[in-house]
């Protein structure tokens, strides 16, 4: 090998281990629950684009670690080096988002906080149900399921619902996209393998 081919492939597995390494950084830990208490535990990555036409575009993306045990959920957001932007935190009295810098916010839903930071509501209530590859309960329409059951896409609350690469917990890979008076907003989460 000569002199200047070691090097070109030397520089390539640098770049390749530093994109392995950022990758493994881009998603938080998983949440620590209470011992003794079952829960649905997801770790990944997202992204949200929402395109307002002449208003303009915005996207956001990062990693994403969520925890349900039924009465709460927690969810950690970070930005896509793995440092933690802020943690969700939703219970029957009502939703909280910390930031990083300490600074919160309240509503009375997950839904409604997420519309009141983001600007456009996001289905984190729907999310909880299709994160295990089930519809929301209330009207589903267009309901598609894959040769082995699974439910395969679905249109639920204005939404277009797309669910696939499953494993044993639910889908790997959820995609929804919503066409509203305040614009087109698609929204994009990978499940991590492990």
């Amino acid at each position: 090998m000569t002199r200047w081919a070691w090097r070109r492939w030397s520089a390539w597995c640098c770049a390749a281990g530093l994109l392995a390494m950022l990758a493994a950084c881009a998603t938080p830990a998983r949440i620590a629950g209470r011992p003794g208490v079952a829960s649905f535990d997801r770790t990944g990555r997202f992204a949200v684009t929402v395109d307002r036409g002449n208003a303009g575009r915005k996207a956001v993306q990062g990693g994403f670690s969520w925890h349900d045990d039924g009465a709460g959920l927690t969810l950690d957001l970070a930005n896509p080096l793995g440092s933690t932007l802020a943690r969700v935190t939703v219970t029957p009295a009502g939703a909280t988002l910390l930031r990083a810098n300490g600074t919160s916010q309240q509503a009375p839903s997950a839904d409604a906080l997420v519309a009141q930071v983001l600007g456009s509501p996001i289905p984190v209530a729907g999310l909880r149900d299709w994160l295990r590859g089930r519809t929301q309960g209330g009207a589903t329409g267009d309901l598609k399921k894959n040769a082995a059951g699974q439910v395969e896409s679905f249109t639920q609350d204005g939404w277009l619902v797309r669910l696939s690469n499953y494993d044993t917990q639910g889908p790997r890979l959820l995609r929804m996209l919503r066409d509203g008076p305040d614009g087109r907003i698609s929204v994009r989460l990978a499940v991590d393998s492990r």
